[in-house]
C-alpha cells in the first residue's frame, strides 16, 4: 500500500508549517485558534463570497494568511448533533483530499460559538479514521509515478485529546483491519495464492492470535471433499485457516466468521467469458474480510473469543478439475451434483460451516462470500445481501450496518426454494438455476447449519470494485470489517 499518514492528537500546536485546517459546523464560528489567522479578516471575507455556511463536506481554500504554512483550509461539519459516523468518517476522507501534498497538516477541532456543541473524543478518532482510509493507495506493483514523498503527519488538536487518543487505539486497529482486507483483494492472484494467503493469516499470531493451517492432507482426513472438489484443477495445494483469538473468559463461546477465499475464479471447466475475468483474483473478499476482522479485533484487544476460518483454493479447469455432473461427498457426509463448476464457493463454506459449527460450538456463525452475481441485480453495489436463520442475529448485523455504512438488506429464506436445489441424483445440487439465484446459494447454505444461529452475507456488490466515496478510493473496499466489528462491539464483549 501507499505510505499511510502518521496521526496524533494534542491540545496545542505552534501552527507554523504545512497545512492548517478549520473545522466550521453549520451552527458556529471559527475557533479561536483559527481567528488568530484572520487578524486583517481575510478568511472571513472569503468565507463571505464564497458562500460558505459550514454544510457538511463544504471546503473554502484560503491563501494562506501567515508565510509559514502552505494553506489554510476552512471544512464545513454539518450539524455536529446530527452527523452518523458516515458523515464524520467522510470529514476525514475530505480533510485529507483537500490539504494536498502537505507534508504536515494540523486541524483545528474545537468549535468557535458559546452554544457550539463540541466534537466528542469517539467522532475525532472516527474522522482521524477516515484521513488514513482516504489514504490508502495500492501501489505494491507499481514502479514508475509511484510518489517518493515521506509519510504525512496529521494532528488533531482538541481540548479533549487524552480522550481521543484512546479512542483512536481502538479505531485505529480497526482501521489497520480494513486496509489489511483490501490488500488481499487487490493482490493479483499470481503473487497471493491459497499457501500465500494463508501465511498472512499465520502473521496474526504477532497480535496474539493463534492460528492453525490445515494442509490438503489434513483436509483430506477430515473429508472436506466439497472444498477439496473445487481445487482439484489447481497446481496450488488448497489451505484452510483457522484463527483463534481469546480475549474474553476462558469458558466463554466464541463467535465465529467464516469467509470464502477463492483467490482466483476462473468458473473452472464451467468457465467464465473472459471479459472482466480479471476481477475474480477478488473472489476471496469474504475471506479477506475475516482475516482483517480477527486482525481487528485482536490489534484492539477485545475483550470476546472469536474464531476466523477461511477456505483458500482457487478454481482452475484443468484434467483432474472437477466437471459438471460429478457428485462429491462433503464434510457432513451429504452428497452434492455439481451442476456447474462457477458456483464453487458454497462448496468451499459448505464443509467449512461444518466444520466450525462441530468443532468450536460457537454463539453464532456469520459467514462472508463473494458469492453470487444474482445479489448484484437485486441490490446493486450499496448493500449487502443477509441470509439468516435467526431473527435476533439478524437484527443485530442490520444495526451493526446502519451504524458503520456497510449496510445489509435481508431476504427470505422459506423450504419452498429447497425445492430448486434438490436432485435425483445426489442429496443436493450446487446451483437452482437463474432464478432467485442469491436465495437458492444461501438455502444451499444452510443444509450445512445444524443448531447454531447463522447469517450468510452475499458481498459480491461490496467487497469489490463498490462506488468510491470520501474515505474508499481502493478497488478492493475492506467492506465487511468494521460491520463485524462493530457487531461485537454492540453486543457480545464482555
Amino acid at each position: 500500500m501507499s505510505k499511510l499518514p502518521s496521526i496524533s492528537f494534542a491540545k496545542t500546536d505552534a501552527l507554523n508549517s504545512g497545512a492548517v485546517v478549520a473545522l466550521v459546523s453549520a451552527k458556529g464560528k471559527l475557533s479561536k485558534a483559527a481567528q488568530a489567522f484572520d487578524k486583517d479578516g481575510q478568511i472571513s471575507r472569503a468565507i463571505k463570497v464564497q458562500g460558505f455556511t459550514g454544510k457538511h463536506g463544504s471546503v473554502v481554500e484560503v491563501i494562506a494568511p501567515n508565510a509559514k504554512i502552505d494553506r489554510l483550509v476552512v471544512v464545513g461539519i454539518g450539524n455536529v448533533d446530527k452527523n452518523t459516523e458516515a458523515d464524520w468518517l467522510k470529514i476525514g476522507g475530505k480533510i485529507y483530499a483537500s490539504t494536498g501534498k502537505s507534508k504536515s497538516v494540523t486541524i483545528l477541532t474545537d468549535l468557535g460559538g458559546k452554544k457550539e456543541t463540541s466534537i466528542d473524543a469517539e467522532a475525532l478518532a472516527i474522522m482521524a479514521t477516515g484521513t488514513k482510509l482516504r489514504a490508502y493507495n495500492f501501489v505494491a506493483h507499481k514502479t514508475q509515478n509511484v510518489s517518493k514523498a515521506p509519510a504525512r503527519k496529521i494532528k488533531f488538536i482538541s481540548s479533549i485529546d487524552s480522550a481521543a487518543k484512546k479512542s483512536w487505539k481502538r479505531f485505529n486497529g480497526v482501521s489497520d483491519g480494513v486496509l489489511l482486507a483490501r490488500d488481499l483483494v487487490n493482490e493479483p492472484a499470481n503473487f497471493l495464492g491459497p499457501v500465500e494467503f494463508a501465511a498472512k493469516a499465520k502473521a496474526l499470531t504477532k497480535l496474539g492470535c493463534k492460528v492453525e493451517i490445515l494442509d490438503e492432507k489434513k483436509l483430506a482426513s477430515l473429508k472436506m471433499g466439497a472444498l477439496l472438489s473445487v481445487n482439484a484443477g489447481s497446481a496450488r495445494p488448497a489451505r484452510v485457516a483457522v484463527m483463534v483469538w481469546n480475549g474474553g473468559n476462558a469458558k466463554e463461546a466464541p463467535v465465529a466468521f467464516v469467509g470464502k477465499g477463492v483467490v482466483f475464479d476462473t468458473g473452472g471447466i464451467s468457465i467464465k467469458p473472459s471479459g472482466g475475468m480479471e476481477d475474480m483474483k477478488g473472489d476471496m473478499g469474504g475471506a479477506a474480510a475475516v482475516i482483517g476482522t480477527m486482525h481487528a479485533l485482536a490489534a484492539r484487544g477485545a475483550k470476546v473469543n472469536a474464531v476466523g476460518i477461511i477456505g483458500l483454493v482457487e478454481n482452475m479447469p484443468d484434467a483432474k478439475a472437477t466437471r459438471p455432473g460429478d457428485v462429491v461427498t462433503s464434510m457432513s457426509g451429504q452428497t452434492i451434483e455439481v451442476i456447474n463448476t462457477d458456483a464453487e464457493g458454497r462448496l468451499v463454506l459448505a464443509d467449512l460451516l461444518w466444520y466450525c459449527e462441530g468443532r468450536f460450538k460457537p454463539k453464532f456463525m456469520v459467514d462472508l462470500a463473494t458469492l453470487t452475481g444474482a445479489v448484484l441485480v437485486a441490490l446493486g453495489k450499496t448493500h449487502a445481501g443477509l441470509f439468516s436463520n435467526d431473527d435476533k442475529l439478524s437484527k443485530q448485523l442490520e444495526q451493526a450496518g446502519n451504524d458503520t455504512n456497510e449496510l445489509l438488506w435481508r431476504f427470505p429464506l422459506h423450504a419452498d426454494y429447497d425445492k430448486l436445489i434438490d436432485t435425483k441424483n445426489a442429496d443436493v445440487k450446487n446451483t437452482g438455476g437463474r432464478l432467485a439465484g442469491s436465495i437458492t446459494a444461501a438455502q444451499f447454505l444452510q443444509r450445512f447449519v445444524r443448531d447454531c444461529p447463522w447469517a450468510h452475507l452475499d458481498v459480491a456488490g461490496t467487497a469489490m470494485a463498490s462506488p468510491a466515496n470520501e474515505y474508499n478510493r481502493s478497488w478492493g473496499s475492506g467492506f465487511g470489517v468494521r460491520l463485524l466489528d462493530r457487531l461485537v462491539a454492540n453486543e457480545y464483549e464482555q
